[in-house]
């Protein structure tokens, strides 16, 4: 329990970071502001198509008398809608980070020099690190798509999948969002996505106490705009904490072996 709390605590250092840092805050706006004029309309669209689509997926239904047919197709028109919003959920970071790659990239390091003295660097070309986020961004969208397709399933059955299915959710989106956060410093430090995907695995709790109450705040429109800057530097404390780095001022006790005896 201890790590939920840290977790959050360090989303909430990353937004006062960035508060105090008003001009990171203030260019860290764009990406985002471009990344959900997109998905707002992808959303406005698949709101209106949804009914037509259930329609299209349920045409041995037609016969059916009421209530059932309508309780069919309502509950899968919600479903389609549900669905098409945790994938924006989780793909929203993804795409801003890509569309806002250097920056936030600089906005890490910031963050680093100003927590240990020194940024770690990759060293590698920008259009690299482009494709290297691009290519890790797919990977982990295909897992996040066979989660989100087994929770589809899932919220057919009866009471679990009202209660338990949207709590899982919630859990592996804040996961996931948590490891394309923590990427953009990890990255960094020279980790390739199978050698995140352990590190994360091994501090879980951490990692939802961090990514949950995030993924929380992105259902609220515009909000994910807002919070992205604060996401990325809280994201970049996270991952000092995983490697074992020490912020500056934090005071580090070596092991002295005591005096020999005579």
């Amino acid at each position: 329990m201890r790590d939920l709390g840290a977790g959050l605590g360090h989303l909430i250092k990353g937004q006062r970071w960035v508060v105090r840092h008003g001009r990171w805050f203030g260019l860290g706006l764009l990406p985002g502001l471009i990344t959900l004029v997109l998905y707002a309309g992808a959303l406005v669209g698949l709101g209106f198509g949804a009914d037509d689509l259930a329609r299209w997926a349920t045409p041995f239904a037609d016969d059916w008398s009421s209530p059932w047919l309508g309780l069919l197709r309502n509950t899968l028109t919600v479903l389609v809608f549900a669905f098409g919003l945790f994938l924006a959920v989780i793909t929203f970071t993804a795409v801003t980070l890509l569309v806002g790659q250097p920056f936030y990239e600089s906005l890490s390091e910031e963050v680093d020099r100003a927590e240990g003295g020194k940024a770690p660097e990759s060293g590698l070309p920008l259009w690299r690190e482009l494709w290297i986020s691009a290519r890790d961004s797919v990977r982990i969208l295909v897992r996040v798509a066979l989660y989100a397709v087994l929770l589809f399933a899932l919220g057919f059955v009866p009471v679990a999948g009202q209660t338990v299915v949207p709590l899982l959710g919630f859990c592996v989106t804040g996961y996931f969002l948590a490891e394309e956060l923590t990427a953009v410093a990890l990255q960094r430090r020279g980790m390739v996505l199978k050698d995140r995907l352990v590190l994360l695995r091994g501090r879980r709790l951490l990692i939802l106490g961090f990514g949950v109450p995030l993924g929380l705040a992105f259902l609220v429109p515009f909000v994910a705009v807002f919070l992205m800057p604060g996401a990325v530097a809280g994201a970049t404390l996270l991952a000092r904490e995983l490697v074992g780095e020490e912020s500056v001022g934090e005071e580090r006790v070596a092991a002295v072996p005591p005096p020999p005896r005579p």
